[in-house]
């Protein structure tokens, strides 16, 4: 029994070699090379379909406005207050992904395909938790949220697999020196 508590990682604790800076930084740089993807990905959706570039960021500029007056914080909503946000929300959730990979033995050394999968999960389930206050708060119709949670998805799928290959190559590269964390 106890040989078997003893390889257990959780109960033995992790021994990692990736310091949390370098994880939180390279986090950070998967999430912003991230979130460059999906506006790319988004702004080519937007344009086939005819719609403004600007309509996800004016929707979650509305939503974050709608969010900040129920703690009685009056902002305008509209596209910049959507871009900033867009923009801040993935490289900080990014990075806290970063700090997770850099402490959780069970996530450091996996393949690429692996660190991609698991990034993807990531970006699916925190993604999902955020958006769903958008239909809630802005009382939108059902068809309206079906193509919102479907567009959404693709978008995070793009996020997670650039934040899974960031974080894979940048935390195997040996060029860069251990930073103490």
């Amino acid at each position: 029994m106890e040989n078997i508590l003893q390889a257990n990682w959780l109960v033995k604790g992790q021994t990692t070699s990736i310091s949390l800076i370098k994880g939180i930084a390279w986090g950070l740089m998967g999430g912003l090379a991230g979130t460059i993807a999906m506006d790319l990905v988004q702004m080519g959706g937007l344009s086939a379909l005819g719609l403004p570039a600007g309509t996800c960021y004016t929707t979650i500029g509305s939503t974050a406005a709608h969010f900040f007056s129920l703690l009685g914080i009056k902002l305008s909503g509209g596209a910049m207050l959507g871009a900033v946000t867009y923009h801040l929300l993935g490289p900080v959730l990014s990075a806290i992904y970063g700090l997770a990979v850099s402490q959780i033995g069970a996530l450091q050394g996996a393949t690429l395909k692996k660190n991609v999968v698991y990034a993807v999960l990531y970006a699916e389930v925190v993604s999902q938790l955020i958006l769903m206050a958008m239909p809630i708060l802005l009382k939108m119709p059902a068809s309206e949220t079906v193509l919102w949670f479907a567009g959404s998805f693709v978008m995070h799928l793009t996020w997670g697999i650039v934040l899974g290959f960031v974080l894979h190559y940048g935390l195997l590269a040996k060029s860069l020196p251990e930073t103490v964390g």
